[in-house]
């Protein structure tokens, strides 16, 4: 079970040690100073310098001195040292036989683990198991202690003999990978996905199996599926299920990243994957067969390119130009990526993308300043596709789809451009075969008078904006993809028209800024929020309002404002200034915003910088003299005056805004406010009378 939890991790560790991510042997390893100095102090990856101290030669009673582990756990931990160190010394897979074979699957070393130590590769590591005929068996988690017979079905596996997982009868079985371990980039959304796909295998009389590792989601409730499986998400462990359960399909679709990269491998081994292909999931997510695809298509995406090492970077970012957005393929939530303006921050930045990529190949892209991004949620049953919300961003492109506040129905595209984005996600669904849910990214940006419309990113699956669509349109997509993955069309399911809502629902972010002093809080390409609210009114002011509220952002009807806008954004200080002003705040700025506002006869307060001493903002907020920041930044990070003035603003609760258009929109709330009450009411009340 301890092996088991570290692969459930997702760090890329396949268990304690003795897989890529082990250090003990290579140029990196870590001398005794480092292991007691991680040892002393608890850490993510401390658990794994246990082992190094072990392999250093350190005593059980020197690392419970430094640790404060008892001493039983450290025996344990000891003896899975000594089952590694005693396959070392057999050291070729030819050489393991059955009982030494099973004693290592029983103290729970991965396929994976085992082909790192005999310098194989895991499928011949399973072949050779199974050969032996070396398998899990499942037995259910005894909810009752014994006393009554449990009903619950829950399941994990081990190398026993009897197996206690339920016979195939004749329904068909379905299998749904979870999403894992819920973190930033791959959070709730997905159990939410999950969850609904099991309802509907259950409406179409399908038993639905649930594959996952946290016990915290919806998807692992023991009434959620037919039959729960509590295992890692590795090819290993799901490969086994499959063995033992024999499904019809297998959906990928609904968890995110994780079950996506296993795609490839249960498909190679002979595992159906129901709905989209792997070739499909492929083709969006290489860079090169997608350019392609795009340009058969006749459609726009910003000019690209793929690195492999440091100089192919160097070239293609010559040729794409800067700004550029650099960014490791197949990560979470936009992990490592950033914006870089000019060589010297491109250098910085590629060199982290590579390392965070571990193996895989950096992708360098052209950004587009001050383009509107829009998010579009599709389904498709191979033939017909019914878009089921477009979402335009509040805040411009540059902000992590994840982060950022966005809006069903879009709140200022025109009706051409719509058209335009409609007509390209239907080409895109019909040119990739999708079955279920897709989500494609797109940008819009202003080229002299007209607007045009860029890809950024197909993504042939679930994503995460699929239960805001659903709750701001009142259609179970999830529900509606998964039983179009079975095999039902979108006709027989009477999907035919996409749904546009009478009302506005703003989704907004929530970040977790005040678990973290003094951390700069601008929102970049990187995911950081760890929750989203949404909005729902009439007004698109109100519903903002609502989002704002519910996010933990209270909106001032009084007070000051502090107002400091970067140099290319010093054109909008006029219309806020007056606006806010009209609203009967006062304002606050440094000089570079306060001599713009001056010189449009808008009275305003000038405020020194942290550097030009005392009082600077800093003294208004201890003094709770500041009810809102304005702020759109022209630096960033933790040591710069603006990072400072964010991260002070924050830890005096005190709402900060970064974005010209989220600053915008909240001004239009705080009109709204005072002119129209907020009202409530049930979106099931509101989708009975077909609002």
């Amino acid at each position: 079970s301890f092996q088991k939890a570290l692969r459930g991790l997702e760090v890329g560790a396949f268990g304690f040690g003795s897989d890529p991510k082990d250090l003990w042997g290579t140029e990196d390893q870590p001398s005794r100073d480092d292991i007691r100095a991680k040892l002393s102090t608890p850490g993510s990856e401390r658990i794994f310098y246990i082992r190094y101290a072990f392999k250093d030669g350190m005593t059980a009673a020197e690392i419970h001195k430094l640790t404060n582990i008892d001493p039983w756990f450290l025996d344990h931990l000891q003896q899975l040292i000594e089952t590694e160190d005693n396959l070392r010394a057999i050291g070729k897979l030819d050489a393991i036989d059955a009982d030494t074979m099973r004693d290592a699957k029983r103290r729970g070393f991965s396929d994976r683990q085992i082909a790192t130590i005999t310098s194989k590769n895991e499928s011949q590591v399973r072949a050779k198991r199974l050969e032996m005929g070396i398998r899990p068996v499942y037995k259910s988690v005894d909810t009752c202690a014994a006393e009554f017979e449990a009903f619950t079905p829950y399941y994990y596996s081990t190398y026993e003999t009897e197996n206690e997982a339920p016979a195939k009868g004749d329904k068909k079985r379905v299998v749904i990978l979870g999403g894992g371990p819920n973190r930033i980039g791959q959070g709730i959304e997905f159990d939410y996905c999950c969850c609904h796909a099991s309802f509907a295998l259950q409406d179409m009389g399908i038993e639905s199996i649930m594959v996952n590792s946290n016990p915290e989601t919806v998807s692992t409730d023991y009434d959620t599926s037919d039959i729960l499986f509590f295992e890692p998400l590795t090819i290993e462990d799901v490969l086994n299920i499959c063995d033992a359960m024999q499904p019809d399909g297998v959906i990928v679709q609904f968890g995110g990243q994780t079950p996506l990269n296993l795609a490839r491998g249960l498909e190679q081994a002979g595992v159906p994957i129901i709905g989209t292909s792997v070739d499909t999931i492929d083709t969006a997510e290489d860079r090169e067969l997608f350019s392609s695809l795009i340009d058969e298509l006749g459609l726009r995406q910003p000019p690209s390119g793929i690195a492999r090492n440091m100089d192919e970077a160097r070239v293609e970012a010559k040729r794409i130009g800067y700004p550029a957005l650099v960014r490791p393929s197949f990560v979470l939530g936009g992990r490592a990526m950033e914006i870089c303006y000019d060589h010297s921050q491109f250098a910085r930045y590629v060199a982290e993308a590579f390392i965070v990529a571990d193996g895989q190949p950096v992708l360098i892209d052209r950004f587009l300043e001050d383009a509107t991004e829009v998010d579009v949620d599709a389904i498709s049953d191979g033939n017909d596709c019914v878009i089921m919300g477009i979402m335009e961003h509040i805040e411009e492109a540059g902000v992590h789809s994840g982060d950022s506040a966005c809006c069903i129905p879009p709140f200022s595209l025109t009706q051409p451009v719509l058209a335009e984005i409609r007509d390209a996600t239907r080409k895109l669904a019909a040119r990739l075969n999708v079955v279920g849910l897709m989500n494609i990214q797109f940008a819009v940006k202003m080229e002299g008078n007209q607007p045009t419309l860029y890809i950024l990113e197909v993504n042939p699956r679930a994503s995460r904006t699929v239960p805001f669509v659903a709750k701001a349109t009142g259609v179970p997509v999830a529900n509606i993809a998964t039983k179009v993955m079975a095999g039902q069309t979108l006709k027989e399911l009477n999907v035919t028209e996409e749904p546009i809502p009478r009302h506005v629902s703003i989704k907004e972010s929530v970040l977790p800024f005040r678990k973290f002093a003094g951390v700069d809080i601008v929102l970049g390409p990187e995911m950081r929020s760890t929750g989203e609210v949404m909005g729902v009114s009439e007004l698109f002011s109100i519903a903002f309002a609502k989002s704002q509220l519910a996010a933990g952002t209270v909106l001032p009807d009084s007070g000051k404002i502090f107002l400091s806008l970067s140099a290319n954004h010093k054109e909008s200080a006029e219309s806020l200034g007056k606006s806010l002003i009209e609203l009967g705040f006062e304002l606050l700025a440094t000089e570079g915003t306060a001599v713009r506002l001056e010189a449009s006869g808008i009275a305003v307060t000038r405020v020194k910088k942290l550097s030009e001493g005392h009082p600077n903002l800093i003294d208004y907020l201890k003094n709770d003299d500041v009810q809102l920041i304005l702020n759109t930044p022209s630096g960033k990070g933790a040591r710069t005056d603006e990072g400072k003035i964010r991260a002070a603003g924050v830890q005096h609760g005190v709402p900060c805004i970064t974005t010209l258009a989220a600053a915008e929109a909240a001004v239009r709330a705080m009109v709204a406010m005072r002119e129209t009450p907020m009202e409530v009411e049930s979106l099931q009340r509101r989708y009975a009378q077909n609002v």
